[in-house]
């Protein structure tokens, strides 16, 4: 991107003709991303646990943007990864998956395949989608990551599903945030190895009072969905840099998306600042390894 002006979402190009593929989508940052990429007139694939509260979030959108695009619902289970086979086998060609679904802070427990759930979800679905659709994806895969991701001090990678150590949450959401991180970063360095024109970006929100916090339940909890209220920006906002990673046309894939003011919590996109440990190019490819070795899913890459 050579423009010094921040980057604005009236600079999305037209989409008519696009298809993304969008998890989460039936609320918080996913439901603005479809509303944003619907008007601009693309077709939108909300990939959804709960498929009704997905079909009245559809309904919505499209009583708002009038006739622009177009939004299909479907289910998927990020914690089941036999609902992740079978979406990915229902998929055609299309242009961009974004990576957007996620737990954040809940108390332990486990999916349907005996991953950490935070962990399993947020990650290991993921990367289980993503090695399953690569071969659909025309133009790029976007990976939402966290500033959380700096709460972690390293990467527990032989027992990132907490099985000999004491479970924290908080912690368990910023291990799951890094390895988005690293995942997508992986990604685009094998991408290129391979001479592929497909593209993966990684991009952040900073902070916002999305119904993400709506899934954890404590008397802290509370307190921190209204700090971030406080201190971070509405959701049109922070959907920004997650647009401009999904949408522009010359948007660097090397560059982590963010805003970047009152420590990376609010403002425009622009290249976001990431810990040491995120660009350890050893723990992604000892992470991909282990990814690869959990979910059964390789990429070929």
């Amino acid at each position: 991107m050579t423009s010094t002006r921040p980057w604005r979402p009236e600079d999305i190009p037209d989409q008519t003709g696009r298809t993304f593929v969008i998890t989460g989508a039936n609320g918080g940052l996913g439901e603005v991303l479809t509303r944003a990429l619907v008007a601009k007139g693309a077709t939108v694939v909300m990939a959804c646990r709960n498929t009704a509260k997905a079909a009245e979030i559809a309904d919505a959108i499209t009583a708002d943007v009038g006739g622009a695009g177009q939004i299909r619902v479907e289910a998927l289970d990020l914690g089941d990864l036999a609902s992740v086979r079978d979406f990915a086998e229902r998929q055609g060609e299309f242009d961009v998956l974004i990576n957007n679904a996620g737990l954040m802070n809940v108390p332990f427990s486990r999916t349907k395949d005996g991953f950490e759930t935070q962990f399993g979800v947020n990650h290991l679905g993921h990367y289980a989608l993503t090695g399953l659709l690569l071969d659909k994806v025309r133009d790029r895969v976007v990976s939402v990551s966290s500033i959380a991701h700096k709460q972690t001090p390293k990467l527990w990678i032989d027992d990132l599903n907490y099985e000999n150590r004491w479970y924290q949450r908080n912690l368990a959401y910023a291990q799951s945030k890094l390895a988005n991180l690293m995942f997508g970063r992986e990604l685009q360095r094998r991408l290129t190895e391979a001479g592929s024109a497909k593209r993966s970006y990684v991009a952040h929100p900073g902070v916002s009072g999305t119904d993400l916090f709506t899934k954890t339940e404590t008397l802290m909890d509370r307190v921190a969905k209204h700090g971030a209220r406080l201190v971070g920006h509405p959701p049109e906002r922070a959907a920004q840099s997650i647009l401009l990673a999904a949408t522009s046309p010359d948007a660097d894939p090397t560059v982590y998306w963010g805003p970047t003011k009152f420590g990376q919590t609010q403002g425009p996109p622009q290249s976001s600042p990431s810990t040491k440990l995120s660009r350890n190019e050893r723990l992604w490819l000892r992470l991909w390894d282990e990814s690869e070795r959990l979910t059964g899913v390789s990429f070929g890459l």
